[in-house]
């Protein structure tokens, strides 16, 4: 029996980041390496596109951050950014991982 689609990619990670963020760039690194071992729904999310304000009043001066959730909950609102799973900064595969373990548990 095959696993179906959605069963393999269960999280979703959105991942908040601006393009000379030399912190983003490594970040991006490591979720490649984490998608290599366990495939997840990506968005990326370019806090300085005027689009993006509302992220980029909160997470200005922080990305990269990525926020996991399962993958069919609806799209992120800045308002309960607060309640999100996220990791910042600087992270690595297993931490990644475990975050993904604990939302795949609720």
């Amino acid at each position: 029996m095959r696993a179906t689609a959605k069963v393999l990619q269960s999280c979703r990670i959105t991942f908040f980041t601006r393009k000379t963020c030399g912190l983003c760039t490594q970040a991006r690194s490591v979720l490649s390496d984490v998608w290599d071992k366990r495939p997840f729904v990506f968005k990326e999310v370019d806090i300085v596109d005027p689009k993006s304000k509302a992220w980029r009043d909160l997470y200005d001066f922080d990305v990269p951050v990525i926020h996991i959730t399962k993958s069919e909950m609806p799209e992120e609102d800045p308002k309960l950014s607060s309640q999100a799973v996220k990791l910042m900064h600087r992270f690595t595969v297993d931490q990644v991982q475990e975050k993904m373990d604990l939302v795949e548990k609720l």
